[in-house]
């Protein structure tokens, strides 16, 4: 136990760092940067767009994956990378660039911290697969990936801090750090990167299972029903409320608010395959 606090304040001390000089924070690459300015141009013309986006191989079989997956199913499959972003549209273009420029900035050589990471990242491919909101509805689908990868930053930047093997990282001091520091490093690395300001107070909120925006179901809603189903899977042991005492899922209404016996709904367990087929184009 006393090694355990003894690594505890070591590592709090690296994560503590981070969050004081924001240069050591992870950066988008420049050709991220470049596309999603591009994105951005109402001038661009697809061929240069197709272009720029080229240069960047992994991106652009992720897109052609992404087009030809269960999120956009058509009789004929897209052929060329400018039929994927014709077919796909600008701002889908944008998030998925985003999702994959997330995952590979957070490059780890040790092999303990790899596998935490790897850990991690399926934790939160599945918790981002579980939304369905073309199942839901009020929220695209593909917006409400994004919207859960970035409430998650926080927890890769933490992982991050670490790159070698001097004081072993068990799950058990990830997690605890992840719960003290993943919203601020979150939120500091966001802004860096500029990504709207609506994201940000998604991962403010995340976890708040009684806060939710006047109206209908909103973006925040979509996470945090997702992060609750992850954390039910994930951590059995997890002190969480009735999933019928959440804000969120007094917005849906029959039959989307079926519960099955597990005290989950009845709509994310009836589309697993669907579920797992998503989360397939984000690995």
């Amino acid at each position: 136990m006393q090694s355990e606090t003894s690594d505890y304040s070591v590592y709090r001390r690296l994560v503590s760092q981070l969050l004081q000089g924001e240069e050591q924070l992870p950066s988008l690459p420049t050709l991220t940067m470049d596309i999603r300015r591009a994105l951005g141009d109402p001038n661009i013309s697809l061929n240069a767009l197709t272009r720029l986006i080229s240069r960047d191989p992994a991106l652009s079989a992720l897109l052609i994956k992404h087009a030809s997956s269960a999120l956009h199913r058509t009789t004929t499959a897209p052929k060329t990378l400018l039929e994927v972003i014709s077919r796909l549209g600008m701002a889908e273009v944008d998030r998925i660039t985003m999702a994959h420029s997330i995952k590979s900035l957070f490059t780890l050589h040790s092999p303990k911290h790899k596998q935490l990471f790897i850990e991690a990242w399926e934790r939160v491919v599945i918790k981002a697969s579980t939304l369905l909101a073309r199942q839901l509805g009020h929220v695209t689908a593909e917006h409400a990936l994004l919207a859960s990868l970035l409430s998650e930053v926080g927890t890769l930047v933490v992982l991050s801090a670490f790159r070698n093997d001097s004081v072993p990282l068990s799950s058990a001091l990830y997690y605890k750090l992840c719960r003290e520091y993943s919203k601020s490093l979150g939120i500091i690395v966001l802004k860096k990167w500029s990504v709207d300001n609506d994201y940000i107070e998604i991962i403010r909120n995340t976890g708040n299972w009684q806060h939710s925006p006047a109206g209908k179901l909103q973006l925040l809603d979509m996470v945090n029903l997702a992060l609750y189903h992850s954390l039910k899977e994930h951590e059995p042991t997890a002190d969480l409320p009735p999933l019928q005492e959440l804000a969120a899922y007094k917005k849906l209404t029959p039959p989307q608010n079926s519960i099955d016996e597990n005290g989950e709904l009845s709509l994310l367990s009836s589309h697993r395959a669907e579920i797992l087929a998503i989360a397939q184009t984000l690995r």
